[in-house]
């Protein structure tokens, strides 16, 4: 019986799509496979199709996004280079949402794999506490452990002046490396 209502294939993709377009708040993998009956790793596979066809998904440790650029509001963006112990973390991503940032991701450059880049997505505290929880409930490491603390963000807010106080912010607390 639950094998017909297993969605297939272009279906159960276009179907994926329409949810993560519609939610304003990440889905889980699990979420996604129990509303269409196949398997979390199914959905995976499912996920790097439609990212494959240029699908502005992006998995976050809260799930997917369907990212959708606010067309109201501008973005402005930049690269910041720091360095810290895995300790401070925390401290690094509160400093930077508490200063109304979005820490889009974080980059190492690996000896043998080159660039490696992964999603984080946090804008507030409570984002900030779920992505770190989930690096410790699943014995994630941290990139940033891969590099003696040496990594990247990209980092996004409403205007130039949000950054800016943010990234002196991060030098007068030491996370910054300078140029």
């Amino acid at each position: 019986m639950a094998e017909q209502k297993k969605r297939l294939g272009d279906e159960r993709r276009a179907f994926l799509l329409e949810l993560l377009k519609d939610s304003t708040t990440p889905l889980t993998g699990s979420e996604l496979a129990t509303r269409t009956n196949v398997s979390r790793q199914v959905i995976v596979g499912d996920i790097t199709l439609l990212k494959a066809k240029d699908e502005p998904i992006i998995a976050t440790s809260q799930g997917y996004l369907y990212f959708k650029q606010n067309t109201g509001v501008p973005l402005f963006e930049r690269t910041i280079a720091c360095t810290h112990s895995p300790d401070d973390t925390v401290k690094e991503l509160n400093l930077m949402v508490d200063h109304g940032v979005l820490v889009k991701d974080v980059k190492i450059e690996h000896a043998v794999y080159g660039d490696l880049t992964a999603s984080i997505m946090v804008s507030n505290r409570q984002e900030v506490k779920q992505f770190l929880d989930n690096m410790q409930n699943t014995k994630a490491s941290l990139l940033s452990e891969l590099t003696g603390g040496i990594h990247l963000h990209t980092i996004a807010a409403s205007s130039v002046q949000t950054l800016d106080k943010a990234e002196t912010a991060l030098k007068e607390a030491g996370f910054l490396i300078d140029a």
